[in-house]
């Protein structure tokens, strides 16, 4: 049953979504919001006010605002456009393109070829082969399979809203944003070449099947499965 107090959806809530915020150097920032989107706009300006805190003993500019731990491992034909960090063991492979506003936490892979834009990805999140991340919040140990990718514009250019996909759990909230990719609760496992329509949200611990077209709320420790039916787990 969705638990809604007063206008609020706990289930689509940053509290709900992410039980352990220190999980993310984006934990302050977060703490703020009440939907995790409410952080999209502000990824940018967050991650500016983080590089001036850096310590700079540990992390090192390879380019204007682009600032990689030294522990990081960063493949010479990755492309980076700022400001953005790269977090401590994170293994950022060949021909990955980050293109701005991307908070990448620890012991992480982006994997070739994989696109991000204006993201947070909480600690051990990997997106390791052909995946396209934009607008959108990954956490903690979720991971998105070869050629899953988030749409993060829909296709009449119209705001986006977080819709429930269940009768008995109806809701609609209207972002205000018109870019607006996935939320990806903790240990999300995405299949291979799926796409995560605009204001996708997935509860932790829930699963889908490759090839799935998702949209709307998908509740947690849940099965995705072949024509959008959803069973719980176990």
């Amino acid at each position: 049953m969705v638990e809604i107090m007063g206008d609020i959806i706990q289930d689509v809530t940053v509290a709900s979504l992410y039980k352990d915020l220190s999980h993310t150097l984006a934990g302050p920032l977060l703490k703020e919001c009440t939907y995790p989107w409410d952080a999209l706009p502000r990824i940018g300006g967050y991650i500016q006010e983080l590089i001036y805190a850096l310590n700079k003993s540990e992390y090192t500019e390879i380019l204007e605002d682009v600032y990689v731990h030294n522990t990081a491992t960063v493949y010479p034909t990755v492309q980076f456009a700022g400001p953005c960090i790269i977090g401590p063991e994170t293994e950022v492979r060949q021909a990955a393109f980050i293109r701005g506003n991307a908070l990448v936490g620890a012991n992480c892979v982006v994997g070739n070829s994989t696109e991000l834009k204006n993201v947070i990805l909480f600690d051990n999140v990997q997106v390791p082969h052909y995946n396209y991340v934009g607008d959108s919040i990954l956490g903690y140990k979720s991971h998105m399979g070869a050629g899953s990718i988030t749409s993060n514009v829909k296709s009449d250019k119209t705001l986006v809203h977080v819709k429930s996909r269940q009768p008995e759990k109806s809701f609609d909230i209207a972002t205000g944003l018109k870019k607006f990719g996935a939320m990806l609760g903790d240990r999300v496992e995405v299949g291979c070449n799926s796409v995560l329509n605009p204001g996708t949200v997935i509860g932790h611990d829930t699963n889908i099947y490759p090839l799935s077209p998702v949209r709307g709320y998908i509740p947690p420790e849940s099965i995705y499965k072949t024509g959008g039916v959803i069973v719980a787990k176990n």
